[in-house]
């Protein structure tokens, strides 16, 4: 018994490994943009793709990477995704060129995909109920504690020793999963052979593609006519999927599951309603406040850090109390911190908004953990995968509205001006908006979350 305990906490740990990837890429990349565009003279929106292409890939090929793993097996398409994953930052390190970097990080976008379809598919196989939800818990702490060490840790490498060097520490990161990997034990690859649904695969990229376009450009008349097109690419994938015996958006498990529909729709609302926060406030600090981007950095960090010591707890929790009801509790903090939000202005003390950081951050941290182990607990074991993928799939679609939201109200209330002094009224006046509106969406999103426990 003690070496299958000790095997779980260190199959589990080389999943966190891999998990940790993806966040602290990320955010300390975009450390990085500015040492990048001076490198290859690029544009702003050229700097903009080095994110979004990474992002794009990984909304396209989460629910096919999550399908693969439960009928070829989740153990071979994780390492897959983390084999993919280094190359891709293998080759990032070499790119000669800003057209090359591109593509390699939609390549990395790839290998996250396969990574986070499959990550919390394992964890549930690994660990049963009453143990789950910590287990979970830990995984989430990884995805935080990406989110916190990577500005730090990017700028610190981009400073001392250039850009190219995230991708060398993510090498070594990485290193561990891959040269363990024959420790995860035979079971948790275990296979449910289907059919691979290639229509729903071509009808599904082309709707995120156009979604994804759409948001960036939603002001225009072409982003109005992606957006459109994404509609109609919506019903026809809808449709196609009822048809499919092995669908790749698992329609039966929405239509026929209460629980899973309701649990996926509250992470949807929780992602689009908080994730643009850290953006906002950086620009509030930065132009209102008058904060140097270190400054700015270090005190939004409070959210995240406290989000690590949160979630294993909450994680712990859901294990022992309905975490429909820990998660509903998370999201009502959430609630709380964005209508304060609503209300800042630039003589607003800074404890306050450090205050209700601190709240965001145990809202985001009592939500996360609880819900994902409600989805999981949900669904039989065939669809652990899909699961885990649609998991992933709503953190980031919430992602993509959160941030289409923002750009939405900038360009209709400030339109594409530079922020300078003189539009600093139109700027707070659209950060109050945004807030509120977000504010009333988690609230929304509690009621959805208190539904599914009926």
């Amino acid at each position: 018994m003690v070496e299958q305990s000790y095997s779980r906490r260190f199959v589990l740990i080389l999943i966190t490994i891999a998990t940790f990837l993806n966040p602290f890429t990320g955010t300390a990349v975009n450390l990085a943009l500015p040492a990048i565009g001076a490198e290859f003279v690029a544009d702003a929106a050229t700097l903009a793709w080095v994110t979004s292409a990474y992002l794009l890939a990984s909304v396209i090929f989460l629910l096919p990477a999550g399908k693969l793993g439960d009928s070829r097996g989740r153990v071979t398409v994780f390492m897959i995704g983390v084999i993919v994953y280094v190359v891709g930052s293998l080759l990032s390190i070499f790119t000669p060129t800003i057209g090359m970097l591109l593509l390699f990080r939609f390549v990395q976008g790839i290998g996250g995909a396969m990574i986070y379809a499959n990550s919390v598919a394992l964890i549930t196989c690994l660990y049963p109920p009453g143990e789950r939800g910590y287990a979970i818990g830990l995984n989430a702490t990884a995805v935080y504690a990406g989110l916190s060490l990577g500005p730090f840790l990017g700028g610190a490498l981009t400073q001392f020793f250039g850009w190219r060097s995230i991708f060398v520490v993510t090498l070594a990161i990485a290193v561990p999963a891959l040269a363990y990997a024959g420790r995860f034990p035979a079971f948790l690859n275990e296979r449910h052979p289907e059919e691979f649904d290639l229509p729903g695969l071509i009808l599904s990229s082309a709707l995120i593609f156009c979604l994804f376009l759409g948001l960036a450009r939603a002001t225009t008349p072409d982003g109005m006519l992606l957006l459109v097109a994404a509609l109609i690419l919506g019903a026809a994938f809808y449709v196609v999927e009822r048809r499919r015996k092995s669908p790749l958006f698992p329609v039966s498990l929405f239509t026929k599951n209460r629980v899973f529909a309701a649990s996926n729709g509250a992470a949807l609302i929780n992602y689009s309603a908080t994730y643009a926060v850290g953006f906002l406030l950086s620009l509030y600090l930065q132009y209102i406040r008058g904060y140097e981007p270190v400054a700015a950095g270090t005190l939004l960090l409070v959210q995240p850090i406290i989000q690590v010591f949160v979630a294993p707890i909450s994680g712990r929790l859901a294990d022992r109390v309905q975490p429909g009801h820990v998660a509903s509790v998370g999201m009502a903090l959430s609630a709380v911190c964005l209508f304060g939000l609503a209300a800042i202005s630039d003589t607003t003390p800074i404890t306050v908004i450090v205050a209700l950081l601190a709240i965001l951050g145990i809202g985001l941290g009592l939500f996360s953990s609880p819900n994902t182990t409600a989805i999981m607990g949900c669904v039989e074991t065939r669809f652990y995968g899909s699961a885990s993928a649609m998991t992933a799939m709503m953190r980031s679609l919430g992602m993509m509205l959160s941030m289409g939201a923002v750009l939405v109200v900038f360009a209709f209330i400030m339109g594409s001006t530079v922020v300078t002094p003189a539009i600093f009224p139109e700027f707070q006046r659209s950060l109050q908006l945004i807030f509120l509106a977000f504010g009333v969406l988690s609230v929304v999103g509690v009621v959805l979350s208190l539904l599914r426990n009926r």
